[in-house]
């Protein structure tokens, strides 16, 4: 797996640019600093900074104004009102961000524009900006890679198909399809962890709804087997991978043996499935996240026949 290590920083810009939409960002003022790093993923409020006191003011963070903070300078005086603002933009903050569609007069524009500041204008209220705000951050900060692969959603289940050029990926994810599931991405899956656990799988943009199948070439999955067969992102549950049939190999009949890949520094569920002809590779990748499913919520059918068998050996004959 092709790994990106989390981000000590990012830009201004890679902030404004995707997530302007959600968060209902205006760029108002200081355009010229929106390569400005954003150095820790969370945002502040600088009531208290505002107000002289800047003993523990983090300015390597998003900032964020709303009604408490603009009531509260409107009642300074103007002088002391112009001072504030300037001192909070000489902290060299990545930027600002007026809540409420607020308007921020020439003094904020000013003032950004003098530092380099990029002043934002927001429709949202404070507090679903700061938790949308700090979502995106932690996204942008999170751990990337990427695997070779097909990933599809059984059910709810999130299942990572890997295995030889040829071995029959294409067909397992077909078969899946054609049984009502959907498609999350094809050949390349760009991974990310979320809320610290969660290994998160996507598509890139580029190859979102195709897929390769070897001998036809790419189709358009959602184009022929509907909308509901595409699935824009999803957590990776299990990881199969298929492998050539060896009838020499030591397999585990029972299941009770749990292998475990470590993704992005998570340990995801992984099974091995031998392929030879004749076996119906979708319908054994679904058993296998229907049997993830099973053990998600608690049952183990191998753990209940190893008890019954145990049972078993201690009855008298």
């Amino acid at each position: 797996m092709k790994t990106v290590p989390s981000t000590s920083s990012v830009t201004v810009n890679q902030f404004y640019k995707g997530h302007a939409s959600e968060l209902g960002l205006h760029l108002v003022g200081g355009a010229v600093g929106l390569s400005r790093p954003i150095r820790e993923p969370t945002v502040n409020r600088p009531g208290l900074a505002l107000a002289g006191f800047e003993k523990y003011f983090a300015p390597k963070r998003v900032q964020v104004i709303g009604n408490v903070e603009t009531a509260y300078l409107r009642s300074l005086s103007p002088e002391v009102r112009s001072e504030r603002v300037r001192q909070l933009f000489s902290h060299r903050i990545p930027c600002l961000v007026i809540c409420r569609n607020l308007v921020p007069g020439s003094l904020w524009i000013t003032a950004s524009e003098a530092h380099d500041v990029p002043l934002f204008t927001s429709s949202l209220i404070t507090m679903t900006l700061i938790s949308r705000a700090t979502f995106a951050l932690e996204n942008l900060f999170a751990p990337r890679g990427q695997l070779h692969g097909s990933m599809v959603d059984i059910q709810g289940i999130g299942v990572v198909i890997q295995g030889e050029s040829g071995i029959g990926k294409s067909e397992a994810v077909l078969g899946l399809l054609e049984r009502g599931h959907s498609l999350v991405a094809d050949d390349v899956i760009l991974v990310r962890v979320e809320d610290g656990q969660d290994v998160i799988g996507t598509a890139k943009e580029l190859g979102r709804n195709l897929m390769e199948v070897r001998g036809i070439g790419i189709i358009d999955v959602a184009a022929m087997f509907g909308v509901g067969a595409i699935r824009r992102e999803k957590r990776i549950d299990l990881i199969v991978t298929l492998k050539n049939w060896n009838p020499e190999e030591d397999v585990d009949r029972l299941g009770l043996e749990h292998q475990m890949l470590p993704v992005l520094g998570q340990s995801i569920p992984h099974l091995s499935i031998p392929v030879r002809p004749g076996r119906d590779l979708g319908n054994l990748v679904e058993v296998a996240a229907l049997q993830t499913k099973l053990q998600l919520s608690g049952y183990n059918a191998a753990r209940e026949f190893s008890s019954r068998l145990a049972a078993e050996m201690k009855r008298p004959l």
